[in-house]
């Protein structure tokens, strides 16, 4: 075979073109990757921690459990000895009206 000196031909400018075409295209595909890589990391980072769950609030006691359990306070005072009769229906009728 004659061995060419000087300018390639068509086929070696065929293959150079393909090698760089790919190399250029292998670069640009790394590059984003690796933007893209750092852009999630950033939005990770600076990413607002969700706000906590709202704390339940005790419903308030019912007004008629209140005064229940103020007269069933009331009734057992009275049973030990600790309040006369007067003082009950007295303290019974505050309760009852309030």
């Amino acid at each position: 075979m004659i061995q060419r000196f000087g300018r390639p031909g068509l086929l070696g400018t065929i293959a150079r073109t393909a090698v760089i075409s790919g190399t250029a295209t292998a670069v640009s595909n790394r590059v984003q990757r690796h933007d893209m890589q750092r852009q999630m990391e950033a939005e990770q980072q600076y990413a607002a921690p969700a706000p906590p769950p709202p704390t339940p609030q005790a419903a308030a006691p019912a007004a008629g459990t209140d005064r229940v359990a103020q007269l069933t306070q009331l009734a057992e005072l009275k049973a030990q000895g600790v309040l006369s009769e007067e003082e009950f229906a007295t303290e019974k009728a505050r309760i009852l009206n309030s």
